[in-house]
């Protein structure tokens, strides 16, 4: 099992779904959240969830609550800075709630190509890079509070100006991002072959 903390972040608004992703139910759980926490506990020895709301989930977790700020914004700054500060780790492995085909093969090309240093090692494919697959260092802990002050969370841009390692990966299914509802309807459709 992996050292590494790995954090599934689920608290986005989920607009272009149109409901909680995070709470659509996903193979043989009540919903997709559950499945990635279940699944990712067979390879990391510690999962955290990120939310704004971990009253809405039905099941055990260990979760990392995003401070809510004066206004609420649905990026996942707030969340890079909640996962630091409470656990104190030199780095993180993420993944968004809505990536539930990632495997360990990917897994651990990432863990395998990270290097201390990076600022981050981040998943690419060919519709571009992945900010929400990959590993984020400690290091970027001061420019995550610098976004979340100029109210800018652009991960993308944070990237391009960080030192970040990019991992390529020719199969755009591992790394399918369940965004829109024909896309869950897809992502139903691969799960049941």
């Amino acid at each position: 099992m992996y050292d590494i903390p790995c954090v599934i972040f689920a608290g986005g608004k989920s607009s272009r779904m149109g409901e909680d992703k995070a709470l659509l139910p996903f193979a043989a759980f009540s919903t997709l959240s559950e499945y990635q926490h279940s699944r990712l506990s067979k390879l990391f020895k510690n999962v955290y969830i990120s939310t704004k709301e971990p009253s809405k989930f039905s099941f055990a977790a260990n979760f990392i609550v995003d401070k809510i700020y004066d206004e609420v914004v649905y990026a996942p700054t707030s969340g890079f800075i909640a996962a630091f500060e409470m656990l104190k780790a030199e780095k993180i492995f993420v993944i968004g709630v809505d990536a539930p085909f990632i495997t360990q093969v990917e897994i651990e090309q990432l863990l395998n190509a990270d290097k201390n240093a990076f600022d981050a090692t981040i998943a690419k494919t060919s519709r571009g890079i992945e900010p929400m697959c990959g590993i984020y260092h400690r290091s970027l802990l001061a420019s995550f509070a610098q976004m979340q002050k100029s109210g800018s969370h652009k991960l993308g841009f944070l990237l391009k100006n960080s030192k970040t390692n990019y991992v390529e990966f020719t199969s755009d299914t591992a790394l399918l991002n369940l965004n829109y509802p024909h896309e869950y309807e897809k992502a139903l459709l691969l799960l049941n072959g």
